[in-house]
């Protein structure tokens, strides 16, 4: 899993590749925490993955946790396999996917 970060000011993009399973999920864990503070507006991008295990979910429900008292999260670029985890887990209701 690679991860391509651009902040600028509050404002915090975050694009994943790869798999986000138990292997790399505190990867991007550290990344998204490093990065975090003072950000109102952040947005995941996960169009170059593939695969998100359970592991991966806690990481994007606890940076939705974090971001609810911040700001804005938004999750886009999902691709077909990712969106069937997200619908059968009920993320869906819980991330604004775009």
């Amino acid at each position: 899993m690679t991860t391509e970060i651009t902040k600028n000011g509050s404002v915090l993009n975050i694009a994943v590749e790869g798999r986000i399973d138990t292997v790399t999920s505190p990867d991007l864990e550290k990344t998204i925490l490093d990065n975090i503070s003072e950000v109102e507006d952040m947005t995941i991008d996960l169009k170059g993955v593939d695969y998100i295990s359970s592991a991966g979910l806690r990481v994007l429900l606890s940076t939705q946790k974090i971001m609810d008292k911040q700001g804005k999260l938004l999750i886009c670029g999902v691709g077909e396999n990712v969106m069937e985890i997200f619908e059968v887990t009920g993320f869906v209701d819980i991330f604004d996917i775009e």
